[in-house]
Parts: C-alpha cells; structure tokens; sequence
C-alpha cells in the first residue's frame, strides 16, 4: 500500500512512523502526483513538538511536509489554468514540482490543488525539485520584502542554509553587495556565489564588527534567517525597521516593527516556476545536504535539528 510519514500526538522524532494509507483520489480541481522527493523544513520540528499549537494546531494523525516533486497520476474533472496565471495543468505522467499546505508532502502519493504545481525543467536534478518551494519562495518573499536596490548592501544571517543560499543568488542577480554571514566552512562557496562572506560566532558584538569593517560605507538592508538576536543587530547597524525581514524571530518583528515575510507572502505556482527556470538556466543553484529513504524520517529530522549544514535535507520515496 502506499505510505506516509504520520504522527498521533506531539513530541520529537520518536513520534514519527509510517503508515499505509489510501491513495488520493482528486477533487474536481486537483492533481494526485506520485512524489518522487519531499523537503523538510526547519518550521516542521515546533509544529510538531507542540509548540506551535496556538498558531497551528495538528489534527491527529498528522502528516508532514509541504514541498515535493513527483508525477502526476490522476488529474481531476475541473482541473485548468488559475485565473491570471501563467501556469497551467499538467497532463497524467507529467514531472512536477509542487507544494501543499495539508501537511502531506511525506507520502508516496499527494492530492494538491492543480494550481499548486508546475512543470520541473529536466534540468533541474529530483532533490533540488523537491525542497524548493518553501525555501525558495521564502528567500522570494524576503528578498522583495527589504526592497534592494542595485549597488547597495544588504546582510543575510544563515547565508549558506536553504533559505539564506536562495537569498544570497537573488540578491546579488539585482547587483547588490552581499554580506553573507555563515560559518567559515562555507565561506569559499558563498564567495563562489558572489557574496562576502562575514564569519559568525563570539557573541553578536563580533558579528557586529565584522560587519561594520566588510561595510564602512553602512548596511543598507537585513534578511534575518537565523534569529537569536539578528534583527537588533540590524538595527544597531542603522538599518531602518521597513527594510529587515527576518523569518526566524517573530517576536523581534514585533516589537521593532520589522517585517516577517516568508513563504506564505509568496506561495504560488508562478514564483516556483520563476525559480525553478532560474535554476533550470544555470542562474541559480541550490544544495542539498543529504538524502534519506522515507522509512529513515526519524533520523532525517534528526540530522535537520542537529548542526547546521549547508542546504536542505530530503526524503526520497522510491
């Protein structure tokens, strides 16, 4: 039977199983895809562990995921083009790359929306297709949100994660200076990528020097990936509340008056063609970091909360 990642109540890994479920069948206006990648995403460990509850509370089973790649299999009856998009639905045996907000991307089969996915390029490799809707649109949505202007500079906490990567490759597409701030083991690749890169670590007064000497003209923006103190740090740095964005710290943005953009300000089937066609184009490129089967979830999610790693983690299902 066809298989799920599922859990029944909150709390770490040890919740995680798979199960067999029912294939999909699609409502009038969707498409059942055979996922062949899901992604994982930091934002899936709190939900859950409970600690989300008041913002989304699960409804047991749950599943997990949002982000995937796959075939499609069935298509429904009223299935079309979106109204005023540019994307429209795939035949049966179609490659696409899609996301889901019901929680369900972990699965041998997922029923979405037909105005949720878009084609994948053939040249964009399965892993890749599969973790980028929400650490692209993420990066999208961040990158629009600070408003960067060719030749000025703009920081990214976390520059070599999933997001923080995207971020880094759209900004400097504007022509913008980017400091990336990441461990040092990633420095020569966010160079490749254009980027300065800005060492992170000893406390955020060193950060903050860092930045200051890569920058002695100032910082004109801040893409906050990381949280832990980042965004006032940002406004140490003179940078104004209307141009930080962070995804990581909520409560900062609140109380600073910063923005929060991420991937719900840019979740749709368009952007991810957008993205997917930058990638497809060579224009920009994305890491994974490591692939498991669907039956090693438990240690997939492990390694996510673990040391930070360059990229996204991923689960294939066959």
């Amino acid at each position: 039977m066809p298989r799920a990642v599922r859990y029944d109540r909150y709390g770490t890994v040890d919740v995680l199983y798979i199960a067999d479920v029912a294939t999909p069948a699609p409502a009038a206006d969707e498409v059942v895809v055979e996922v062949v990648v899901a992604g994982l995403n930091p934002g899936e460990i709190p939900v859950r562990e409970g600690l989300m509850h008041d913002v989304w509370p699960a409804s047991f089973p749950s599943g997990q995921g949002s982000d995937f790649a796959g075939r499609v299999v069935a298509v429904g009856s009223a299935a079309g083009s979106a109204a005023g998009s540019a994307v429209s639905t795939p035949p049966i045996g179609a490659e696409v790359i899609g996301f889901t907000d019901r929680r369900a991307a972990q699965a041998d089969y997922v029923a979405v929306p037909a105005n949720q996915v878009t084609p994948k390029p053939a040249a964009v490799d399965w892993d890749v297709a599969g973790s980028l809707f929400v650490a692209g649109t993420t990066a999208y949505a961040a990158v629009r949100a600070v408003g960067a202007e060719p030749g000025e500079t703009v920081a990214v906490s976390a520059a070599a994660g999933g997001v923080g990567s995207l971020a880094v490759q759209l900004l400097r597409r504007r022509g913008v200076r980017v400091l990336a701030v990441a461990g040092e083991a990633n420095h020569d690749w966010l160079a490749s990528l254009g980027a300065v890169p800005v060492a992170y670590g000893e406390g955020a007064e060193r950060v903050e020097e860092r930045l200051r000497a890569a920058a002695p003209e100032g910082v004109d923006a801040f893409i906050d990936a990381h949280g832990d103190g980042y965004v006032e740090l940002a406004m140490r740095l003179g940078v104004a509340p209307v141009r930080i964005n962070t995804i990581a710290d909520f409560p900062a943005a609140r109380k600073f008056g910063t923005k929060s953009d991420g991937s719900a300000a840019a979740a749709s089937a368009d952007v991810l063609a957008e993205l997917a066609a930058l990638l497809a184009e060579g224009e920009i490129t994305a890491a994974v970091s490591a692939t498991y089967p669907i039956e090693r979830v438990r240690e997939a999610y492990t390694a996510l909360a673990g040391p930070h790693s360059r990229g996204k983690i991923v689960l294939r299902m066959r």
